[in-house]
């Protein structure tokens, strides 16, 4: 009689980057199950020039990075906004969403909110209540206290259903 090899559970940390509130989640992925882990938010104060409101975010997520410990995440790729001033500074903020994983040697993906939306709900165009309705079906102990840190538990989510996709095509750019 041979025993099943135990399956290591993957560690995701999703996030949703912003200026103001940088959300992120955090799941387990066991084979096809997953296990809620923690979610939040990392906030700056208006107050605060840029580069003091970036580096709280960098020190946000390298907290929640040396708590947690994932080794794979998920960033929420930027839209444009009809204000120039303000997708730039929300790809600043997803720099360094992107960065401190990378810092860490973590795998970063990425994935457009439609994407999202469509993996978590099975429609690109779910409103926000579709999400957290869905996100109380697939994650049960979730709850998330702020609209941020649901869409990054979502793009947690999303990340453990294409995962296997994302590393296949980094080995073939690699190759």
């Amino acid at each position: 009689m041979t025993s099943l090899p135990i399956r290591t559970p993957v560690r995701i940390l999703g996030i949703d980057p912003g200026l103001r509130r940088t959300g992120w989640g955090v799941i387990d992925v066991e084979g096809n199950r997953l296990i809620y882990v923690g979610c939040g938010s990392v906030e700056s104060r208006d107050t605060l020039t840029l580069a003091e409101r970036l580096l709280a975010i960098h020190e946000g997520l390298a907290r929640i990075l040396s708590e947690f410990r994932p080794i794979e995440a998920a960033v929420e790729a930027t839209f444009v906004n009809k204000d120039g001033a303000s997708t730039l500074k929300l790809g600043q903020a997803r720099g360094v969403a992107m960065l401190v994983p990378a810092q860490a040697g973590i795998l970063v993906a990425e994935y457009a909110p439609n994407q999202v939306k469509k993996t978590v709900v099975g429609a690109g165009h779910a409103d926000k209540n579709q999400i957290q309705v869905m996100l109380k079906l697939l994650l049960p102990k979730a709850a998330p206290q702020t609209p941020d840190a649901a869409d990054a538990l979502a793009i947690a989510i999303t990340h453990a259903h294409h995962r296997q996709s994302v590393r296949l095509k980094l080995k073939v750019a690699s190759a």
